[in-house]
């Protein structure tokens, strides 16, 4: 098996400084495993509510994704209502429901426990590691987290670490888990804590790689105009341990290119609200991006060398 992600299912109201959306899909498994399936097969592991609606199951069905591990429970699915800030880097949660997430306690199907790729996202780290010693013999083990575990469940996330071969943090969770202000030093320092690579998310300034090859940096893609960036750093995580499954290995070119690759997948993802861009998007459409990118940021490209 491919990739097998775990984590939320969620209906969004998403206020931006373009408009609102109420009641859109989301959630990181969700966004995950629509930008990993342009990639790799996905398995998806989540809980949703009787409110779930047919028609959302039906797409992620319909785009391949394994959704044999999505629970079905008494009550409501995961709601959350965010308002983004004008320049929006920052957001308020105005609530949060967790619903049958609350209650949620995966377990693998036998053939998910002998997946090669897994991706933890963003539930309690007991959780995590608790699913993380389900997988057999996974190639590659990666794994998100935020601040409310880094301050209420470090010895948790403690011991997950260890276990794992890519975090995903953004900026002031790599401040916080580390206890240095400076990226430079508090990569260096979770490296340390166990993970092999670490991935800083630093929303419209990029993303900052750490491993012990050294540090690589990566700008955002460019956009005239952001509409929603809800779900960008797990389409982000879903282009990234995509492209890493469907080569099969890793090593530092490759990682490095992967993460280009997760960056593109989030440069879509902020076009629109919630999946919209995501759903409409073609392979094309990345690959076209993807060679943009490169020339963006390549000095040598064959485009500026003139003529011999």
């Amino acid at each position: 098996m491919g990739i097998v992600v775990v984590g939320s299912v969620a209906y969004d109201t998403v206020e931006t400084a373009t408009g609102r959306r109420d009641d859109a899909l989301g959630g990181a498994a969700t966004f995950f495993s629509v930008a990993a399936r342009f990639f790799a097969p996905v398995s998806m592991v989540g809980v949703v509510g009787k409110d779930f609606q047919k028609e959302h199951e039906q797409m992620l069905h319909d785009r391949g994704i394994d959704v044999r591990a999505l629970e079905h429970a008494d009550g409501k699915t995961f709601h959350w209502h965010g308002r983004y800030h004008e320049d929006m880097n920052r957001r308020d949660t105005i609530s949060l429901a967790l619903n049958v997430f609350d209650g949620f306690n995966p377990t693998l199907l036998p053939d998910q426990q002998r997946c090669d790729y897994l991706f933890l996202a963003n539930i309690s780290p007991e959780l995590q590691y608790r699913v993380a010693t389900q997988v057999k013999s996974p190639k590659l083990v990666a794994a998100d987290t935020m601040d409310f575990w880094i301050q209420n469940a470090r010895p948790h996330l403690t011991r997950l670490l260890e276990r794992l071969d890519i975090l995903t943090v953004n900026d002031e969770e790599a401040r916080m888990l580390s206890g240095e202000h400076n990226l430079v030093k508090a990569g260096r320092a979770i490296l340390k804590m166990g993970p092999k690579s670490l991935l800083v998310k630093r929303g419209e300034y990029g993303v900052l790689q750490f491993s012990k090859e050294g540090m690589f940096a990566v700008p955002a893609y460019p956009l005239e105009e952001v509409v929603d960036p809800t779900g960008a750093g797990d389409t982000f995580a879903g282009g990234l341990m995509g492209f890493l499954a469907r080569q099969g290995r890793i090593n530092e070119s490759i990682l490095r290119t992967a993460v280009v690759y997760g960056t593109v997948m989030a440069s879509y993802t902020v076009e629109n609200f919630s999946m919209d861009r995501l759903l409409e998007l073609t392979w094309e459409e990345i690959d076209h991006r993807y060679r943009a990118f490169i020339e963006l940021t390549d000095s040598h490209s064959n485009r500026w060398n003139s003529p011999s």
